[in-house]
Parts: structure tokens; sequence; C-alpha cells
């Protein structure tokens, strides 16, 4: 199957992601979800065939399950600019054209259970980002309650967890608590949604930006299965990691290589594992009721 690794459209760059290539259209956006995949913040040599067209189609289903909570970069349904048209096929399932905004400098991560970097911190010293934990829990437990628990955002290298008192020095007290507090009720919405499928929203993370009104909105995508990590509810047991419908299934596979540092360059990836990370993000979207 062809997967889709970059593009190259002749409109200005906005920014690349690791991910995700975003063209400036003037007063809106462009954004491309290709097939690649990160992992530790190295992208992969391979892509995984279909990916961008899921990861555009979750991130929509979510959009319009939230927007109630808090405006996103779909408003107004911007119409498909006729100087697109050329590339309506290559573009077809996997781009979408959105409200242009200041990306804030922060990663708004939400965690209802102790795993990935989070449990290698409460292992460390009881905290995870600042919060202070209960003691004697175990990987994978349902945290007493949903934590805040924001990073910096980096186009390169390694995000950094840092503290709710950091993130008010970067974007002030109100707009941090504002942040916190919508992340929050983001998280609860997609939890509620999740459990009557059977999966369980572990953690996830949002990004805001500013519209050119200084208006907080919703980007980039949300709920998905590159943002969050998905449980199967009944295979779920604190104390080891749950079968998952997200990328843990390729960060497990990488944990067992010897030798790579996590660093670029990534390793490349076999034909089983890309299928299994394909199938795993297909899943996730089909519980929902997600046609790709």
């Amino acid at each position: 199957m062809p997967v889709l690794l970059s593009t190259d459209l002749p409109f200005p760059v906005f920014r690349r992601g690791k991910v995700r290539d975003v063209y400036d259209l003037g007063k809106h956006l462009l954004i491309v979800a290709t097939d690649r995949i990160s992992a530790f913040d190295c992208v992969m040599p391979e892509g995984i065939p279909d990916k961008g067209s899921i990861l555009t189609a979750v991130a929509s289903y979510w959009f319009a399950a939230t927007e109630d909570l808090v405006p996103n970069h779909f408003r107004g349904n911007p119409a498909w600019p006729a100087a697109l048209e050329p590339y309506r096929e290559q573009l077809a399932g996997r781009a979408v054209v959105v409200e242009k905004t200041r990306p804030l400098p922060i990663e708004c991560v939400v965690r209802g259970y102790l795993a990935g970097s989070g449990w290698k911190e409460y292992q460390a010293g009881g905290s995870v980002c600042g919060v202070k934990l209960p003691a004697g829990l175990k990987l994978a437990d349902r945290l007493p309650e949903p934590i805040f628990t924001p990073s910096t955002k980096a186009e390169e290298g390694h995000d950094e967890n840092i503290s709710f008192g950091r993130m008010v020095e970067i974007v002030g007290a109100d707009l941090a608590a504002r942040l916190r507090d919508l992340s929050l009720a983001l998280y609860r919405r997609g939890s509620e949604l999740a459990a009557q499928r059977g999966i369980l929203l572990a953690d996830t993370k949002f990004e805001f930006g500013l519209s050119e009104a200084g208006e907080l909105i919703l980007i980039d995508e949300a709920l998905t299965s590159d943002s969050s990590r998905y449980w199967l509810a009944d295979s779920w047991v604190p104390g080891k990691n749950p079968p998952s419908l997200d990328k843990q299934f390729l960060r497990d596979y990488l944990e067992t290589l010897p030798g790579w540092n996590k660093q670029p360059p990534a390793p490349h990836l076999p034909p089983e594992i890309v299928e299994g990370i394909r199938a795993r993000y297909l899943d996730m979207a089909s519980r929902f009721g997600i046609k790709i």
C-alpha cells in the first residue's frame, strides 16, 4: 500500500511537524496529515499506510464531539480554495482547511492513569510534573482524579514535562488556568465517550492557539491514537501495560532494540510492526463508527 511521507505544495510553509505539514493560505491554513509516525520524538523511516486519513477522520470526529466545550479551528467550515484543485486527489481524506491561529508553546497533557513518562516520574519521586500522588500506585493504576501535566512543545528533539508553575511563567496565570480547565473538561468528555465503547482513555494531549482576535481555540488534533493512550477496558489490570489502540505497540517494539539511544536516525520498522500499528489505529476508529 502506498504511503505519503512528505508533501511539496506550491504554498508557503507555515510549519512542518513530526506528522503534519501545514501550509499558509492567507486567512486559513491547510493541514496535511502525512503517513509519518514518530516515537520518542523521532520520526520513523517507514510510514503507516492510511494513517493520515485515519488521523484526519478521528480528529474531525472529536472536534465535532467537543465543540460545545471550546471552539476549534474548523469554525466556519472554510471553503476549499480553487488553487488546491490540482492536488485534490493527493490530499483527499488527509487534508483540511482551518482557521489560522498563533499556536501556544505548550502541550496540554491530561492523565487519568499512571503510564509512560508519568510512571517513570512517579517511580523516581512520587509525583508527576509537580503533582504529588498517593504512595503505592502501580503501573497503569487509575489516578484518584485526572491530573493536568503540561509540557513544552518541541518541533525537534524531546518535549519536556514542566510544572504548572513553569507554565504560568510561560503563558501567564489567567491563560494557564483556562488551558488547564479546558483540557480537563476535554479529557472527561473523551473518557466518557470512550468508556461507552469499551475503551479507557489513559492520557492525552491537546494543543491550543489564539485567533487573530485573541480567542482561545483548540487546534492540531484531538484525542487521536497519535496524541492519546487508549487501552482495552476488559484487559486492564493495574501492574502491567494493557493492550493498546495507539502508538504504544511501536514504543514497546523500539524498547526491545539493542543499541538505539532514542536519537535520530530512527531504526527501520519491519512489515509486521507497520501492519500492527495500522490495525490498531483502524480498530480504534471503527469502535467510534468512524469511516476511513
